[in-house]
């Protein structure tokens, strides 16, 4: 089975849509994934800017998403407490984050006083595991621990999903699917507007199944369109090559 994820283009905040930039994005996009084989099903969140990108992509290819409002962003705001910010819970100053032992860890950094201090965030990111979870399950991939055991009568290991959501949500399912802090994916990984992030199963053994990062943050669809990969979202100037 083959997960990709997908950020939505550069975005309207303020409207939540896209920006000009954001609709060239997703139309270069929709080139793309128009050549995408045996995709099994589009997912995408109920927010307006991956509505939009999705758009673009779901009428080149004749088909339809199917919305859950768990992949929306993962806007669970606090006090930032350096800067002061209101806002989503990244981006936080180097000094502080990284003098944190919790923050790299993948389930003390929950108890931390950051993360805990909006009482909606961890039940939000147990909705997403959840969420997640059972999608996959849907397909034939149940969660044991910390892998996933497949039920054959509901496997296709052809089984491709494409999900158009949010570079915080994202960094959130991968950390659940990897068993990373998503504090770490958060700060330490970028994904471009409109990237493609790809995970495939590894299914070595009968019956048991891990998800293994193919592709992450590719934007070679906006190099063949000669479009600027976007800053949206990051703190120094891309890599255009």
């Amino acid at each position: 089975m083959k997960i990709i994820f997908i950020r939505h283009g550069d975005p309207d905040y303020e409207h939540d849509s896209l920006t000009e930039k954001g609709i060239r994005e997703a139309k270069l996009l929709a080139e793309r994934v128009c050549q995408w084989e045996n995709i099994s099903q589009f997912y995408c969140s109920p927010l307006g800017r991956a509505q939009k990108t999705a758009s673009y992509s779901l009428e080149k290819t004749g088909r339809e998403a199917i919305t859950y409002d768990w992949m929306r962003e993962f806007s669970y705001f606090i006090d930032d407490p350096v800067t002061g910010r209101h806002g989503v819970p990244w981006d936080f100053m180097p000094r502080y984050w990284t003098e944190i032992p919790e923050m790299y860890d993948r389930e003390a950094w929950k108890e931390t006083m950051i993360y805990r201090s909006n009482d909606a965030l961890l039940p939000a990111y147990r909705e997403v595991c959840e969420g997640l979870d059972g999608l996959l399950s849907s397909y034939g991939y149940i969660r044991h621990n910390n892998y996933y055991i497949t039920d054959p009568s509901k496997k296709k290991t052809e089984d491709t999903i494409v999900i158009f959501c949010h570079l915080g949500v994202t960094c959130m399912m991968l950390s659940h699917l990897l068993g990373i802090s998503p504090v770490l994916l958060m700060h330490g990984f970028f994904l471009a507007t409109t990237s493609v992030t790809v995970l495939g199963t590894e299914e070595r053994m009968e019956n048991d199944a891990v998800f293994r990062i193919q592709v992450m943050g590719d934007t070679s669809h906006l190099r063949t369109g000669k479009e600027p990969v976007s800053q949206a979202g990051y703190f120094t100037d891309p890599f255009q090559g």
